[in-house]
């Protein structure tokens, strides 16, 4: 008792065998110690009839030495003499404890894992650090069709492997065990008797391991557990397999390739060094990013305004029967996509967006299709036009009809029909005509680094998209008299809806090359290998119409060489005037080449063409089928190209 004492041992004491084993199974004790000096008393050898990790029995010194053989049957680990020393019973309990006690400890619990590995469903296999069989579960035997007699001390080598197996697998393995790794590899094996088969076999060799090879593999059933697994967690959780069984280079290789998987933007090229052409960069930048935060105590705020209403001269709806000649004449090849928007624009007065409107919803039967008056749809074209800003000199309702016309070019093309329903048609048409209602002629980045009410409302997160799909519904719900969604079913008027804002937020540029990357990998690539059952799904149907709208969007370096250089001129002017605004505010300035002193617009063409352009309307090209405007964007990156090695900055060569 006074060894337990100083070893820090918690010690009980009984005086009968009852008490002694009702105390044992309530607590369970680690070590029992009976003292058999006085063995009249009591059968020590017919008392000790529970199972105990370590048992020992106590003796006189003065008994004759006799066999321990008995005692050894009876279950008793030890057998101690008398002895009146404190520290000698101290020595004697802790030679115990570091001894058979802590060998039960692991061999119980080696008991737990071989029990579990027993009732385990996957093969499983152990082998020594020389490759040698040293045990297979039962699983392993009913899959693979061997005994575990037939394997167990063979090596590795001796059992049939599935030609699947790397030739350089074992040599991988040998290489971690050197350095002390634990291995949990996936091979592939070969029934016995169906030589044919393969199967995945987990193969486990240790000798020892370290603390992040644990941490690894701890973290890994972790993830393996989940209910619910992303597609990018099966991506990932295969290259973690496959590295365990891959050479050095190759696992070094893999691990970059996680690191790029593991970060949010998989589909946004990084742009490099500082050596990069400044065109690229800024523009690229301001029109990809939020923007920086703000730097000075300057806010620029936008207010929340009310919408426009339709100005007085325009309270008498439009019909396409009174549509002025002359007008009707301008739009007589709207089907066209050499079709002039600029003319369209100077013959109404800059409202060309009611105008092309009207007759591009009739030509696809919008009306027909929404169940709505005429004159209600010339009302809502009327009141979205009022809250385009024309003081713009770019995203204006001429913009907003040019990518109307496209959007509809797109959608006569075969493919493109054969993709989309009805409802998709009518969904594409509104969102072009709603895309950038209400735009203030500035970027999303320059809003977020001037705190303006919109980048609050939305939490600087495509603030001016989503700004542009909320206005387009409060707009046309508002009032009945321009209400085109009024006399359609709920369901309907949801799934509309829903489209219609999907196509809205896909113009925003900072998911471009996600929309781009998206569109290439589910359409093109199976297309290409005569896929043709791709086209119909709903979610290769939603690919489809955000690449539509993206593409009309941005498609001024696709038209005819005069109006593309209208519009570069345009863009750059509004680019130009939020420079001008941001240093009168002190704000960061988001494109520092777009300064109207110094900027060269080719460039800035070029590296829109470069970056943006030329891989979207490839891809876009291959699926729709255009030619003509490959054609165009061939040419006017020539134009540019040639006015750029001129060292010209303007937007034409000047005059012989």
């Amino acid at each position: 008792c006074w060894a337990c004492e100083k070893a820090n041992f918690r010690c009980s004491m009984a005086r009968t065998p009852e008490s002694a084993l009702e105390c044992f199974l309530e607590k369970h004790h680690d070590l029992v110690i009976i003292d058999h000096r006085h063995s009249r008393h009591f059968d020590a050898e017919a008392l000790f009839n529970v199972w105990v990790l370590t048992c020992v029995l106590l003796l006189r010194p003065d008994r004759e030495e006799a066999s321990v053989m008995p005692l050894i049957n009876a279950g008793f680990n030890r057998r101690y003499v008398e002895n009146a020393n404190v520290m000698a019973c101290y020595n004697e309990l802790l030679q115990l404890e570091h001894g058979e006690v802590r060998a039960q400890f692991k061999l119980r619990a080696g008991n737990a894992i071989f029990t579990a590995l027993e009732q385990s469903q996957e093969a499983i296999e152990i082998m020594s650090e020389d490759q040698v069989i040293q045990y297979v579960n039962p699983a392993y035997e009913s899959i693979m069709g061997y005994q575990q007699g037939e394997l167990i001390g063979k090596e590795i080598i001796e059992v049939p492997k599935s030609e699947k197996n790397k030739p350089d697998l074992l040599e991988t393995i040998n290489s971690c065990i050197r350095k002390g790794k634990v291995i949990w590899n996936i091979q592939s094996c070969k029934h016995k008797d169906r030589r044919k088969g393969s199967l995945d076999v987990r193969s486990t060799t240790s000798r020892g391991s370290d603390g992040d090879s644990q941490r690894r593999h701890s973290s890994m059933a972790r993830i393996h557990s989940m209910t619910i697994e992303a597609p990018i967690t099966k991506v990932i959780n295969i290259i973690n397999a496959a590295q365990e069984s891959s050479p050095m280079p190759v696992a070094e290789a893999l691990d970059r390739v996680l690191e790029i998987l593991r970060t949010t933007e998989l589909y946004s090229p990084q742009l490099g060094t500082k050596d990069e052409d400044p065109h690229t960069n800024d523009l690229v930048g301001g029109l990809m990013t939020d923007g920086l935060r703000r730097l000075s105590g300057n806010e620029y705020i936008f207010s929340t305004k009310q919408p426009h209403h339709i100005p007085s001269h325009l309270t008498t709806p439009l019909s396409l029967n009174d549509i002025p000649p002359r007008i009707a004449q301008t739009m007589e090849n709207e089907d066209s996509w050499d079709f002039d928007i600029f003319n369209l624009e100077a013959a109404t007065m800059k409202r060309p967006l009611t105008y092309l409107g009207l007759k591009i919803f009739s030509r696809f039967g919008v009306c027909e299709f929404l169940n709505c008056p005429e004159a209600t749809l010339r009302s809502w074209l009327q009141v979205i036009e009022a809250n385009y800003h024309s003081s713009n000199s770019y995203h204006n309702s001429s913009h907003a009809a040019d990518v109307l016309h496209a959007t509809a070019y797109f959608l006569c093309k075969e493919r493109v029909k054969q993709s989309l329903d009805p409802i998709d048609e009518v969904a594409a048409l509104i969102a072009a005509t709603v895309h950038d209602v209400d735009h203030p002629g500035r970027t999303n980045s320059f809003l977020c680094n001037a705190g303006s009410e919109l980048a609050i409302l939305y939490n600087d997160t495509a603030v001016l998209e989503s700004h542009h799909a909320a206005l387009a519904f409060q707009i046309t719900t508002r009032d009945d008299k321009c209400n085109i969604f009024k006399n359609i079913e709920r369901n309907e008027y949801r799934t509309l809806r829903q489209a219609i804002i999907d196509m809205v937020l896909a113009t925003e540029m900072t998911k471009h090359f996600e929309h781009v990357n998206k569109f290439v990998n589910s359409i093109n690539k199976p297309l290409a290998e005569s896929v043709k059952s791709i086209l119909t799904s709903p979610e290769n149907r939603i690919l489809v119409k955000r690449m539509l709208i993206k593409c009309a969007d941005i498609s001024n370096p696709c038209r005819p060489q005069e109006l593309c250089i209208e519009w570069a001129g345009r863009i750059s002017e509004e680019y130009f005037a939020q420079t001008d605004e941001e240093k009168r505010q002190a704000l960061p300035v988001v494109m520092p080449v777009f300064d109207r002193n110094t900027c060269s617009i080719p460039k800035s063409q070029i590296s829109f063409i470069d970056y943006f352009i030329t891989d979207m309307f490839d891809a876009w090209d291959a699926f729709a089928d255009l030619p003509n405007l490959m054609q165009h964007l061939d040419n006017n990156f020539k134009y540019w190209k040639g006015l750029d090695e001129k060292k010209l900055h303007s937007l034409r060569p000047p005059p012989e």
